[in-house]
């Protein structure tokens, strides 16, 4: 609390000039609120959840369990997107043999881009209950991308869909493509 403590002063003749009074003020009742309110608030805040994406794995296998045959998705019925380096977007329809840097087509990552890209390659799909999505995220893709073409999927409601590794011949066209794996120099 607030103590007032008196003082008198003397003068000639024993004459009381002037009484001065000093206060002090005793800070600790503040100092126990604050702390009692920061406290309160650090129990009674819910923190903020982080976002989680989530995403439909399979389920392991069990150790007696046969390893299933590989999926065959015919070529009529799919769709390859190759992510790249510099937010660029790739996709293609074809095959080993018939891949080639004017059959890998590029489009963005806008509703006028990919998503029209793969509504019209699930249009054009012999079965489209089957049409699936085939995601290949290069080494020099970042992982916002990744994140934009998985939100693609839900919109286009395109609902199998895998992400696997970029194939050796699908690779080399696509670094012809975007020029990053030019031959060394020739030297005169």
């Amino acid at each position: 609390m607030a103590e007032v403590q008196v003082q008198e002063k003397g003068g000639k003749g024993g004459k009381v000039r002037s009484k001065k009074q000093s206060t002090r003020v005793d800070m600790t009742p503040m100092v126990d609120l604050g702390f009692l309110l920061i406290t309160f608030f650090m129990f009674t805040t819910t923190f903020s959840k982080p976002n989680v994406m989530d995403l439909g794995l399979p389920a392991k296998p069990k150790k007696d369990q046969p390893k299933p045959p590989p999926t065959e998705i015919k070529l009529s019925n799919s769709i390859s997107i190759l992510l790249g380096k510099d937010n660029r977007v790739f996709w293609h329809q074809q095959d080993a043999t018939s891949l080639n840097d004017q059959t890998l087509m590029e489009t963005t990552l806008d509703r006028e881009g990919i998503r029209k890209v793969i509504q019209q390659a699930k249009s054009r799909a012999a079965d489209q209950a089957k049409f699936t999505v085939i995601i290949k995220p290069t080494d020099d893709a970042v992982y916002k991308n990744f994140v934009d073409i998985l939100d693609e999927m839900a919109i286009t409601k395109s609902e199998q869909y895998g992400v696997t590794d970029v194939k050796p011949w699908e690779k080399a066209v696509y670094e012809k493509k975007v020029g990053g794996a030019a031959a060394p120099a020739a030297t005169k």
